[in-house]
C-alpha cells in the first residue's frame, strides 16, 4: 500500500498529466487513511478547483491551512478560490499572508488581479504599474494598464501599453482593446489590423467583425467593410441596426433606403 508521500507524488503526476479523475481518486484514497493530511487536502483542493468544484475546494484548503497556516502556496490557492467566490477581502488577506511568507512575483500578480476584479481601480493600477516596473515585458500588466488608461479617456497611453501587450500569445481581448484605442486615435489602418487579429483568434467575435467593418469604412474601403459587416451579421443578426447606422452615418458609407435589400446584401 502506498504511503502518503507516494500518493501525493502519483496524484501530482496525474494532475499535471491532465488526468484529474485519477488525481482526485488518489487524494481521496489517501485521505481515507490519513484524514488530516494537509498536503493531500491542498492537492485535492487544487484538483477540485480546476474542475470548478469551488465549495468543496474551499473546504479542503481550509483544512490544509488549519494544519499549515504558513504555507504560501496554500494561501495563494485559498486566495484564488475566494476571488472566484467574490470574497475579495478574504482573497486579499490570503495574498498578503502569502507575500509576507514568501514574496514571489506570482503573488503580486494575483493581488493586482484581485484588486482589479474588486473594482479598486486606483490600487489595481498601482499594483499593475509596480509589476510592469519590475518586469517591463509583463503582458498582463501592460494589457490591464492599457485598458484602464482607455477607460480613463487616454487612448494614446492605452494604445502604447496595449501594443506592448499584443505580443505572441496575447488573447483576442488584448487585440480588440488595442483596436478600440487606435480607432479612437483615428488610426483606421492600425485599428483594422488589430481587429483582424482579434477575429482570427476568435472567429465568433461578432463585435470584432462589426468594428473591423467600421474601421475599413472609415479608411475608405467600403467593399472590404461590407464583407466584414456580412461576417458580423451572420454571427449575430441582431447587429443589423448597428451595421445600417454605420453604413449611413460614416463619411465613406452607403445609403440604404431598402432594409430588405441591405439584409440580402449582408446575407449573400
Amino acid at each position: 500500500m502506498d504511503d502518503s508521500e507516494t500518493l501525493v507524488r502519483r496524484a501530482t503526476e496525474a494532475f499535471n498529466s491532465g488526468k484529474p479523475d485519477e488525481a482526485q481518486r488518489l487524494c481521496e484514497q489517501g485521505l481515507a487513511r490519513l484524514p488530516g493530511d494537509p498536503v493531500l487536502h491542498h492537492l485535492l483542493a487544487a484538483v477540485l478547483f480546476s474542475r470548478n468544484a469551488v465549495a468543496p475546494a474551499h473546504a479542503h484548503i481550509d483544512v490544509s491551512l488549519a494544519k499549515r497556516p504558513a504555507n504560501a502556496a496554500a494561501r495563494l490557492l485559498a486566495a484564488r478560490i475566494a476571488r472566484s467566490e467574490g470574497n475579495f477581502d478574504v482573497a486579499l488577506a490570503h495574498i498578503d499572508s502569502a507575500i509576507a511568507i514568501s514574496p514571489q512575483r506570482e503573488f503580486f500578480v494575483e493581488k493586482a488581479r484581485t484588486l482589479d476584479q474588486a473594482g479598486l481601480r486606483a490600487q489595481a493600477r498601482e499594483s499593475w504599474r509596480a509589476i510592469l516596473n519590475v518586469i517591463p515585458g509583463h503582458q498582463e500588466a501592460a494589457a490591464r494598464l492599457g485598458r484602464l488608461a482607455w477607460e480613463d479617456g487616454d487612448p494614446a497611453t492605452a494604445a502604447s501599453l496595449l501594443a506592448q501587450a499584443a505580443a505572441p500569445g496575447a488573447p483576442a481581448s488584448v487585440w480588440f482593446d488595442l483596436a478600440v484605442a487606435r480607432q479612437d486615435l483615428r488610426d483606421h489602418a492600425g485599428a483594422a489590423s488589430a481587429y483582424r487579429k482579434a477575429f482570427e483568434l476568435r472567429p465568433d467575435h461578432a463585435e470584432a467583425a462589426l468594428n473591423l467593418g467600421i474601421a475599413m469604412q472609415e479608411g475608405g474601403d467600403v467593399d472590404a467593410a461590407m464583407r466584414a459587416f456580412a461576417q458580423a451579421y451572420r454571427l449575430r443578426p441582431q447587429l443589423f441596426g448597428s451595421i445600417a447606422m454605420a453604413l449611413t452615418s460614416a463619411s465613406h458609407g452607403r445609403l440604404w433606403l431598402d432594409e430588405d435589400g441591405l439584409r440580402r446584401a449582408l446575407a449573400s
